[in-house]
């Protein structure tokens, strides 16, 4: 009997799934929270350097303010102050002519900076004066918690598959609460960038455990609708920040504000079940016995429970006479496992470093951060109801290089639609955001049922830190528009295109059982035998 089996007759998707799923969908309200929120805390506002020192001159004084800006700044090409840039001295006859600033002397801001506090009460620039000649710094806030989103993906995962998913789902949601807190109550930028670094590591464990937790529950059947609704709730999460973010406009109660849900995720993780499949693949018979008979009991299949032994589940699956703990390297240590790290390795890469080109090169809607966002948000949600429907008609592996394939054509297409034609741009580069959006759902459930049981978080682990790798690239290849202003879409196009080669080469996984050990991915093969 195999485990689909037994999980089918204590009902693969029943009340016990459905309790499982609510109890993942808590920590994961955080996720777009923290992964989007450096779109609203490192906000630059419009500035102008602090020329209150002046105020102890007689005539100075007497100006109103704007005429202390005329005399005290100069004025920028839209007309508007100066950002970075002071006179060195008050230059008085500029009230009567400000026809010509340009051989006046200026200075670097000598007392600070006056920010605009209209839209955000406070943020990461103007907590610690993050302008001008500081201003990378404050860009480097997202990468420095996707660094740590990538190093904790590797951590979570190999933890995950030595030690269990509950108890490192306990650690992530426990690590993430602490650093995050501490980031919004930290004292100064360099403590920040250590505790967001925290933050995103402990954070990866909700992203990659949650997910692999739920489907390794459910049955055959329901596993594509369960990993579109996984995913779906990111979605809905994204279209909830900007709300958020706009009553809550002061980065450290926002950041407070994100990290909040884990403290009810970690109240109701003592319902979380651990996975029966994991545990039987370590040789954990009894507690698997005991949450499956829970599930049966909740789902209403007690009698078949009843009659079956804790021993018979080690017949569920082929197992190792002695405990073996997997490590990483077990990813390349045979021939068909090697080939799937290498493909979905490159897949991870491909999605994650076109989801974030595509996105850059959207073109505005006119609107402002908070509607932008909450656009962007919603748009993804039609894409991931379609891929719902169209995984069970056409299959995995077609719909996830399809998918790119399109995304890579946008781009292209792209390339060839004068900048002046606003609205075409826009329309395409947002097909091209569903359709990457659209990749980056099924990429999950895909690459769940590819790799075993016994290595399935580390391979996930594994794929999330490429992924990363493709988020920490990108930026670097918009740079390439200084080069040649089209390098940048064709670059993308081609990364989409080789995710999509690679997507075909991986084997079909649509209504076939999850593989437990690294033999059933050898003896079955894994990898399309069409390589």
């Amino acid at each position: 009997m195999k485990f689909e089996n037994v999980l089918a007759e204590v009902d693969g998707f029943g009340k016990f799934q459905l309790m499982t799923i609510f109890l993942m969908v808590i920590p994961r309200v955080t996720l777009p929270f923290h992964f989007l929120m450096n779109n609203f805390i490192a906000v630059i506002p419009s500035h102008h350097c602090n020329i209150s020192s002046l105020d102890d001159r007689a005539v100075f004084k007497n100006l109103s303010q704007e005429e202390r800006l005329v005399v005290g700044i100069p004025v920028q090409e839209d007309g508007t102050p100066n950002s970075c840039q002071m006179f060195a001295e008050p230059q008085y006859h500029l009230l009567l002519n400000s026809s010509s600033m340009t051989e006046l002397p200026t200075v670097p801001c000598q007392n600070g900076w006056v920010y605009d506090n209209n839209i955000f009460k406070s943020t990461l620039a103007t907590e610690w004066d993050l302008v001008c000649d500081k201003r990378r710094m404050n860009r480097a806030t997202a990468s420095i918690f996707f660094l740590g989103v990538m190093f904790g993906a590797a951590a979570f995962g190999y933890l995950s598959d030595r030690f269990g998913r509950k108890r490192t789902l306990l650690i992530s949601y426990m690590l993430t609460t602490v650093f995050g807190f501490a980031s919004a109550f930290s004292y100064n930028f360099t403590l920040f960038a250590v505790m967001r670094f925290l933050t995103g590591f402990g954070i990866s464990g909700v992203n990659i455990i949650a997910i692999v937790l739920c489907i390794e529950w459910v049955d055959i059947k329901h596993r594509t609708a369960v990993g579109i609704l996984m995913s779906l709730d990111w979605s809905i999460f994204t279209t909830l920040l900007p709300v958020v973010a706009y009553f809550v406009n002061d980065w450290r109660v926002l950041t407070a504000t994100a990290t909040s849900p884990l403290i009810l995720a970690m109240i109701t993780w003592w319902w979380v079940p651990e996975s029966a499949r994991w545990l039987i693949s370590n040789r954990k018979l009894k507690s698997a016995h005991f949450y499956l008979n829970k599930c049966a009991k909740i789902n209403g299949r007690e009698q078949f429970m009843a009659d079956l032994k804790p021993g018979v589940l080690s017949e569920t699956t082929v197992l190792n006479k002695e405990t073996r703990k997997y490590s990483y390297l077990d990813l390349i240590k045979t021939p068909q496992m090697r080939r799937l790290t290498l493909l979905t390795g490159i897949l991870w890469f491909g999605v994650s470093c076109t989801y974030y080109g595509i996105s850059l090169n959207v073109a505005g809607f006119g609107v402002n951060i908070f509607v932008t966002q909450f656009i962007y948000g919603v748009i993804e949600i039609p894409a991931k109801i379609f891929i719902c429907f169209t995984l069970n008609k056409i299959g995995r592996r077609m719909n996830q290089a399809g998918t790119l394939v399109l995304t890579g054509l946008c781009i292209f297409c792209n390339i060839f639609i004068p900048q002046e034609m606003t609205i075409f741009r826009t329309t395409v580069g947002t097909l091209g955001k569903m359709f990457a959006e659209g990749a980056f759902t099924m990429v999950f459930l895909y690459t769940s049922e590819l790799y075993p049981t016994v290595i399935r978080q580390s391979g996930l682990g594994y794929s999330s830190f490429m992924a990363l790798t493709g988020v920490s690239v990108s930026p670097l290849i918009m740079v390439l528009e200084e080069l040649w202003l089209p390098l940048p879409g064709i670059v993308f196009s081609l990364v989409a295109f080789a995710a999509g080669l690679s997507a075909c080469l991986l084997s079909e996984t649509h209504n076939s059982r999850l593989p437990e050990t690294i033999e059933d991915v050898e003896q079955t093969r894994a990898i399309s035998p069409d390589i």
